[in-house]
């Protein structure tokens, strides 16, 4: 069992950056391959960024290429979504997952363990 925790969500203006944090308890961290999710009002959640269980591998959604970027420390146990030149339509809940596999995916049916979400709004 996983608990995941995620911070660093808030509201900040369009342009502006955000570094949202998730803490990883219970089992090994380093077993688990890691992604963030995020769910926008009246839509359904979407993948936005997924990361090995080494960290040498990483993957993005389209959209978010360039602008977003997926890290992890494996000695603190918590991966990291930096986001930047934000738009409001990034806001969103954005949502931690892991999944028992090194490798990275782009579907939630993949993960196995969830964190609870932090709300990240970008006024125009």
């Amino acid at each position: 069992q996983v608990q995941l925790v995620e911070s660093g969500g808030g509201l900040v203006q369009a342009g502006g950056s955000l570094r949202l944090s998730c803490a990883a308890s219970g089992r090994t961290f380093s077993r688990y391959a890691m992604g963030w999710f995020r769910q926008a009002p009246g839509k359904d959640r979407e993948f936005a960024a997924s990361i090995s269980l080494s960290g040498g591998t990483t993957t993005y959604a389209d959209s978010l290429k360039g602008r977003f970027t997926i890290s992890r420390d494996n000695a603190k146990n918590t991966v990291y979504l930096q986001m930047n030149s934000l738009k409001p339509e990034d806001t969103a809940v954005y949502y931690c997952a892991a999944r028992t596999s090194p490798l990275v995916a782009t579907l939630g049916q993949s993960y196995d363990y969830w964190g609870q979400g932090t709300q990240v709004t970008v006024s125009s």
